[in-house]
């Protein structure tokens, strides 16, 4: 089994994770994509297994928000409320279409698209994640969705939305968000235990690491992504890439 150990974002210096982590998902992708260039610079300067992965723009998915919108640079085409919610309009498309570019740059192998809560589980959006990722170029790149909200509630509707749309489902398997039986792929975002959807603040304690890594190594994947998403992420993610041969009995 392949394990991929890594952050979403950037804790330390960019050298000091390709020396010491598998992977990185890029967060800068989904507030302001960077230039083309520096997406090209940063996959130039890693090693060449080191792995990207990448967020999709918030424009896709979350729509117009203004304190997320204030952190555009990059200047934005058409109508603002022709944004988000997977809907097919010109505006998206090519919203998605920046996404495919830094992907490509970076030479990820997969996609994270991350719906916000107010995204909910309902038949509508469900039809709505269907058809825009059926219509939608992929550029052959794994797509791994992570639904916030009540989606985790209705899991038929969100394994049946899945498959149709042709996406692997992400989360976090220590809240008990696990990818549905027959996923060879399990992408595992880690955002804290306690609290609500996230806790940021939590620090991973020995035995938290320990049954995390008993879920993956125990769960029948060909491949599995652990990406560390708390403000202790980069020192977490260390921890367990270093006794994961251990305690999966390696």
């Amino acid at each position: 089994m392949r394990v991929v150990v890594g952050t979403c974002g950037f804790q330390r210096g960019r050298r000091i994770h390709y020396r010491l982590l598998d992977a990185v998902e890029v967060q800068q992708t989904f507030y302001d994509p960077p230039p083309k260039s520096q997406l090209e610079s940063w996959r130039r300067e890693a090693p060449e297994n080191f792995e990207f992965t990448v967020k999709a723009w918030m424009l896709v998915t979350h729509g117009y928000n203004l304190r997320l919108w204030r952190r555009l640079k990059r200047e934005v085409v058409g109508d603002r409320s022709a944004y988000g919610g997977f809907k097919l309009t010109r505006e998206n498309l090519w919203a998605w279409s920046v996404t495919l570019e830094s992907a490509s740059a970076l030479k990820a192998r997969i996609i994270v698209v991350q719906t916000p809560a107010t995204f909910r589980a309902s038949e509508d959006n469900s039809e709505r994640v269907v058809e825009f990722f059926n219509n939608v170029e992929r550029g052959g790149f794994t797509i791994a969705w992570e639904p916030r909200g009540t989606w985790w509630n209705n899991r038929d509707l969100l394994e049946e939305t899945a498959r149709k749309a042709g996406l692997i489902i992400a989360g976090d398997v220590l809240r008990e968000r696990l990818p549905p039986r027959g996923q060879e792929i399990v992408y595992a975002r880690l955002h804290g235990l306690g609290g609500a959807e996230v806790n940021y603040r939590y620090k991973y304690t020995d035995s938290d690491l320990e049954m995390l890594a008993s879920i993956i190594c125990g769960g029948g994947w060909r491949e599995a992504y652990v990406m560390f998403n708390n403000i202790h992420s980069f020192d977490d993610a260390l921890r367990f890439k270093q006794r994961l041969g251990g305690w999966c009995g390696s």
